[in-house]
């Protein structure tokens, strides 16, 4: 063997920028990869020709609230004067007292958006606010919908019938957008909530700056629609899957963000409640499917967190010896809409052993 004794050696100055430069590819290449792992998104499988989604979508690192800090957000709900809204209405208002002061609450300000278009008796009860319904009539519609579309959604041109009267969720996004416009909100922050919400913990602020938090519906799937969805998402704002598999509620989101969605919210729904195929495809969460649309064609992404709320499957719960049964009516049942014209009594009976975990909780806070 040969071995060269002149070999140079190298300088310390190379040396210490090689280390440097090593230390930072690394660096990047390990910050790749969490951020990756960190942002779930939606994966095509081209070898099964099918879509793989994980429903948890964390939020990003770079976008996570110092510890300790508070984010306040103002709770939100939109109602109506009718009583079967007015119950659920004050129930839900006296868990928000309960919860909001208690340590890891970023509960603000609270208003009920009263879309009935004038007060009812619980305006000294319950903060609200009176903002005035979709206009009904044909004479009024000629004129009000075109100056509300021609003030706040400018790419709505054609004339819209009165297909949406008696889809009452529609005044949702319209109600937000006078609100929005009208109201002046303290928080940064709002979180978009229903008269049917309970509060069972006190609710930190789990959105961040351009990322609002939302909740995940399981029966929310836009992949399922995308010739119906096409009409209203068009294909330079990428695949249908770039919608969230959401609805608007609860959502947690920064207020000059929503001031943004709201009126193309409003557009959209009105444009799905005009089209046949869209109003018979999505039904009674057909408001759900355009608050997604429309936050997905301002380009935003949703943090979406299965621990935002406790949902009990919307086929109300009937049990009979002790055995859950979904559809079937047996010796306890329990039906909000049983309550259309008055709230439940205060003597109902507590569910019997072997109910889930979820139905008692509800149950308890509710009455």
């Amino acid at each position: 063997m040969i071995v060269r004794k002149n070999m140079g050696r190298a300088s310390p100055l190379v040396l210490v920028t090689l280390v440097l430069g090593f230390c930072f590819a690394t660096y990047n290449l390990v910050t790749m990869i969490m951020h990756n792992r960190a942002i779930s998104k939606w994966v095509e499988d081209d070898a099964n020709g099918g879509i793989f989604f994980d429903p948890v979508i964390k939020m990003p690192e770079n976008v996570r609230k110092p510890k300790n800090a508070r984010l306040p957000f103002h709770v939100a709900v939109t109602a109506t004067d009718a009583t079967y809204s007015q119950w659920q209405c004050r129930i839900m208002y006296y868990w928000y007292k309960k919860k909001k002061d208690l340590p890891g609450s970023d509960m603000g300000g609270f208003t009920r958006i009263l879309h009935s278009g004038s007060p009812d008796n619980f305006m000294d009860e319950i903060p609200t606010i009176v903002v005035d319904p979709l206009p009904e009539g044909l004479d009024r519609v000629s004129f009000l919908l075109y100056h509300i579309l021609n003030r706040h959604c400018a790419a709505f041109s054609e004339k819209i019938p009165l297909s949406y009267q008696g889809y009452i969720v529609l005044n949702r996004p319209w109600a937000f957008v006078q609100w929005l416009e009208k109201a002046t909100i303290e928080e940064d922050y709002i979180l978009m909530a229903e008269p049917d919400h309970i509060f069972i913990n006190p609710l930190p602020n789990l959105a961040s700056g351009g990322f609002p938090a939302a909740f995940p519906f399981f029966y929310i799937k836009p992949a399922d629609y995308g010739k119906v969805l096409r009409k209203f998402f068009p294909v330079e704002m990428g695949p249908v899957t770039n919608i969230d598999p959401i609805g608007n509620s609860p959502v947690i989101i920064k207020k000059d963000l929503l001031k943004k969605i709201a009126p193309t919210w409003m557009n959209v729904s009105l444009k799905m409640k005009d089209d046949p195929e869209t109003d018979e495809a999505f039904g009674w969460v057909l408001e759900m499917y355009a608050y997604a649309v429309g936050s997905a064609l301002h380009g935003v992404q949703h943090i979406l967190r299965k621990d935002f709320m406790l949902q009990v499957w919307q086929l109300e719960p009937y049990f009979s010896k002790g055995e859950l049964m979904y559809g079937e009516i047996g010796e306890w049942r329990f039906d909000k809409r049983s309550f259309l014209r008055g709230p439940p009594p205060r003597n109902l009976s507590l569910p019997p052993p072997g109910v889930p975990e979820s139905v008692v909780c509800l149950y308890k806070y509710r009455y």
